[in-house]
């Protein structure tokens, strides 16, 4: 209802403020009718008090002397309830001062009207003198109007006639400039499809010059747009034609290209967009490399998109039958990018250098600075392109496990990878220790799991082997392995250790070399990678399969192809003595035994072929050549143990004198570090239990207690010598094994060498003894001496019978050694083991035989020195050995019968190779001490005796 009131009141007031006030009506129809206001009003004004309307004029509101709608000013500052007395006051007191207001203007408007009346009348004495000029320029303008037309317009029409004529030929020959302008773009295609870059870009940039020179025409600012258009398609080109050379360097085609970056003034540019080009030709080429390899092996498979893999996951899905091909393909395509870029480089090297000589100093400074700066862009640019080159070998390596490699398959991969490695090291110097350890750690996989394999196949070839001899050619060597082809580089080991001497002495100049071998030698479209299809080389190792003529007349007894010369007297190998040969048979049985002879088993044979690989193995990847090397130490190492355990360790545990106390040392190291104990209850460390290997047990079919085959000697023998010869071949190949591995690591080798290998022919000892203890009847000798009465009177001219049983066993065993050299050879070391073995023994049953007499006389003292000389002069008639072994053993020992009392007092103490008893024997027979005299000496021999006890 307010805001009615409101809406009533402000439509009232508008009304009124409508209608003019009487005294603005009055005035203004005073004004305008010509009649005199102030008399009208004078009465009004005269009765106006002054002083009241100024107080009146005072009070009003400031805000009507703003811009404001006074209807709605007062409308607002009505309150929400309206009292009508109070609004009528408001209405009075506005009434009052707008005609204080009114009053006050009416006053100022009589007070100017003198000054108005003036200026109105300059104003229109203005308007008159307006009026005049006017009339005045129109007649002049009317007047000049004639004299052009009649004077000057006809000079005037014909110089612009003739200033438009040479315009128009302007014209003209811009219309034709633009007219070419147009059809040069044809053109300009036509010279980028036939790759005429220079010609190209100097025709565009001469048509830009001209359009510049055109741009006043509207047509050419479209043809100028175009133009830029087709000079950055040349660009493009330009571009794609660089991006060609990554993959295959065209001398010719690479210099069009650099001369046209050159006119672009974009030669810098340029290389940094090459080096991009090569980043993604890298990337490229190996992922669809190794996409054709994965689509192959998985044809007809639909359910996965390999296009959209990653290169990491693309390579795990490549099958472990295409891994070589696809990583000799891989490498293939990346060696080719980095020949070009090393073509690029070496055109630089050659081009950059040339194209200064013929310029002035300012070109020539500019060409200097970048020519330096694509030489440093280019060396820089090596190592990147090595390393994105090495990170996709190195995944695509590490993406498939290779346990299932076969050895030789793996030792081709490495070789591969090598390869690689070699020519990162000659492209850029780097020793790609990223490819490295990923090498290493997928050699270290499978080598882990490979040499397990092989020392169990060792065993089962150990547990199977029946040591018969190995059919091979008495001149084998482990080089006629195919294994071993890659050492058969020069004419002997020899050559090659100084070959590589001199690589190491000359190290820079040899990598040079090869630098310039890889890059110039595969210049064409051969590759390292280039696996050449060798034939299979097949070895001729065996008797029989070539011209050797030595086959199983080798080993014959007769003499009928032995030449004269070698018929006559000998000279003995060990004293130096001349012999004569008393007959046919010694002769022959003495040139039975040869001095190097090739005895090898399967077992070996197939421990010198793995040796083989893993030597290969330790040539292509250094890093882990200690541990191949290690590995190859062990197959030694447990084929030396079971040749101990099954021939030497029963029987030399009850006599330690069969075996020396360093290979005694190294059977146990062998028997701790690599033989399992499956009796032991330790468990503690079950990865090294897991490292071990049972020990092999002897085949069955080998009787060592058959004494028709004197108890296994034939295969005592060729186990024996088959390790000695193994030792033999690995002491052939230490120079070469040291120059593989680190130099730090090479004591462990020589120790290998020292505590292992060289123990092999020590070996000897406890196979044979059991065949030398056991091939003749000791005991029956003992039999025999026991019967023997040593306290005759008289002196005997006759020796006792028990010295000729002694030689029959002799002579039996020694026709039965020559009937087995009809069959196999067998070496000299063997053949001088064996009696050396059993002459000590006899030496020792002579003494213990002498030592059983209860009583000795003089005379049976030298009834024991007739037998024991008889015996050696049999004896050097029947063996080549000499000195007799032991001799002085048995001679001291029947000597010291006639030693006095304090003599003997010094012998004994310094002779402990003789048993207590033997020597409380001899000191008892002594006829010529008293008893005092013996117990005293029995009495030392019991002091001595208790420290061994």
């Amino acid at each position: 209802m307010n805001m009615d009131l409101k809406n009533k009141l402000k439509s009232l007031i508008r009304k009124q403020d409508s209608l003019p006030s009487p005294i603005e009506e009055n005035i203004s129809h005073e004004l305008f009718n010509g009649e005199p206001a102030v008399a009208k009003y004078k009465h009004e004004v005269l009765q106006s008090n002054p002083q009241e309307d100024r107080e009146i004029m005072e009070k009003i509101d400031p805000e009507y002397y703003q811009d404001v709608d006074a209807s709605q000013y007062e409308l607002e500052k009505l309150p929400e309830v309206v009292d009508l007395e109070r609004v009528d006051d408001d209405r009075n007191r506005l009434r009052r001062q707008l005609q204080s207001v009114s009053k006050k203007v009416s006053e100022l408007v009589l007070q100017n009207h003198p000054a108005y009346a003036a200026e109105l009348q300059r104003v229109m004495e203005l308007q008159k003198t307006l009026q005049l000029a006017t009339i005045i320029c129109k007649n002049g303008r009317s007047q000049l109007s004639e004299a052009s037309h009649k004077f000057t317009m006809t000079s005037l029409q014909l110089l612009a006639n003739v200033r438009k004529r040479q315009q128009l030929k302007g014209l003209l020959k811009s219309i034709r400039t633009i007219k070419t302008l147009q059809r040069t773009d044809l053109r300009l295609r036509e010279m980028l499809v036939e790759e005429d870059f220079c010609g190209a870009i100097q025709l565009c940039l001469e048509c830009q010059k001209a359009a510049a020179l055109l741009k006043h025409y509207n047509c050419i600012s479209e043809l100028s747009s175009k133009l830029s258009d087709t000079l950055e398609l040349i660009e493009e080109q330009l571009d794609f034609a660089l991006s060609r050379t990554c993959s295959q360097f065209d001398e010719t085609h690479y210099e069009k290209v650099q001369t046209a970056y050159g006119l672009l003034g974009k030669r810098q540019n340029a290389l940094d967009q090459l080096h991009l080009h090569f980043t993604s030709a890298i990337h490229n080429t190996a992922f669809q490399v190794v996409l054709g390899y994965v689509e192959l092996c998985n044809h007809g498979s639909t359910e996965t998109n390999f296009n959209k893999m990653q290169f990491s996951d693309l390579c795990k899905h490549v099958t472990i039958e295409s891994f070589t091909p696809c990583l000799v393909g891989l490498c293939k395509a990346l060696w080719s990018i980095m020949r070009s870029y090393h073509s690029i480089a070496r055109w630089h090297e050659k081009h950059d250098h040339l194209d200064t000589v013929s310029q002035d100093e300012a070109a020539r400074s500019g060409e200097e600075m970048t020519a330096m700066y694509i030489k440093q862009k280019l060396e820089h640019g090596r190592v990147r392109i090595w390393q994105d080159v090495q990170q996709k070998v190195r995944t695509y390596i590490l993406a498939v496990s290779l346990s299932e490699y076969k050895l030789e398959e793996f030792i081709q991969f490495l070789d591969i990878v090598n390869r690689m490695i070699d020519i990162g090291e000659y492209f850029c110097e780097s020793k790609s220790e990223g490819l490295q350890d990923s090498l290493k750690q997928q050699s270290l996989n499978y080598f882990k799991n490979h040499h397990r394999a092989k020392m169990d196949e060792l065993q089962m070839f150990l547990e199977n082997e029946g040591w018969e001899l190995c059919p091979v050619k008495s001149s084998f060597h482990v080089l006629n392995l195919v294994e071993f082809k890659f050492m058969r580089q020069s004419a002997s080991s020899q050559k090659i250790l100084a070959n590589q001497n001199l690589a190491e002495q000359d190290n820079g100049q040899f990598e040079s070399s090869r630098k310039r071998q890889y890059f110039e030698e595969f210049s064409g479209d051969s590759t390292p990678f280039d696996i050449q299809t060798e034939s299979e080389e097949n070895e001729d190792v065996f008797a029989g399969t070539g011209d050797d003529g030595n086959g199983e007349e080798e080993f014959s007894d007769s003499d009928s192809d032995v030449p004269d010369e070698l018929k006559h007297d000998f000279i003995d190998e060990l004293t130096g003595e001349t012999h004569s040969r008393p007959g046919k048979r010694k002769f022959s049985r003495s040139r039975s035994f040869q001095k190097h002879v090739s005895i090898v088993t399967n077992t070996s044979l197939n421990v010198f072929r793995v040796i083989g690989r893993y030597i290969q193995m330790m040539r292509l990847l250094k890093p882990v050549a200690f541990d191949v090397m290690w590995s190859m130490a062990q197959l030694f190492d447990f084929y030396m143990y079971s040749v101990y355990l099954f021939y030497g360790s029963a029987l030399s545990s009850m006599d330690n004198r069969t075996i020396n106390i360093r290979l005694k040392s190294t059977l146990m190291r062998i028997k701790d570090s690599l033989i399992l104990d499956l009796d032991a209850s330790d468990t503690s460390d079950d990865l090294e239990q897991r490292e071990k290997i049972p020990a092999p047990h002897l085949s069955p079919i080998v009787d060592l207690n058959n004494p028709e085959r004197m108890f296994g000697l034939p295969e005592r023998i060729v186990a024996a010598e088959s390790l000695v010869f193994l030792g033999e071949q690995l002491e052939f190949l230490q120079p070469h094994l040291e120059a593989l591995i680190p130099v730090n690591k090479r004591p462990f080798l020589q120790q290998f060498y020292s505590q292992t290998v060289n123990m092999a022919a020590e070996l000897r000892k406890p196979v044979y003894w059991s065949v030398s203890l056991r091939v003749i009847p000791y005991d029956t000798v003992l039999q025999h001496m026991a019967t023997v009465r040593w306290d005759v009177k008289e002196i005997m001219s006759q020796h006792n019978t028990y010295v000729d049983v002694l030689m029959q066993a002799y002579m039996s065993f020694d026709t039965r050694l020559a009937d087995m050299c009809k069959q196999m050879p067998v070496p000299r070391a063997t053949y001088d083991h064996l009696w050396d073995q059993i002459l000590r023994l006899s030496a020792r049953t002579f003494v213990e035989g002498y030592a059983n007499a209860k009583k000795c006389s003089i005379e049976g003292r030298a009834l024991m020195q007739l037998d024991f000389q008889q015996y050696l002069k049999n004896i050097e008639k029947l063996v080549d050995l000499r000195p007799i072994p032991d001799r002085e053993y048995v001679e001291g020992y029947i000597k010291a019968y006639y030693f006095p009392e304090n003599q003997l007092e010094i012998w004994l103490p310094e002779h402990r190779e003789y048993s207590f008893k033997q020597l409380t024997s001899l000191v008892n027979a002594v006829d010529h001490l008293n008893r005092k005299a013996k117990q005293k000496l029995v009495s030392m021999l019991e002091d001595m005796e208790k420290p061994r006890r």
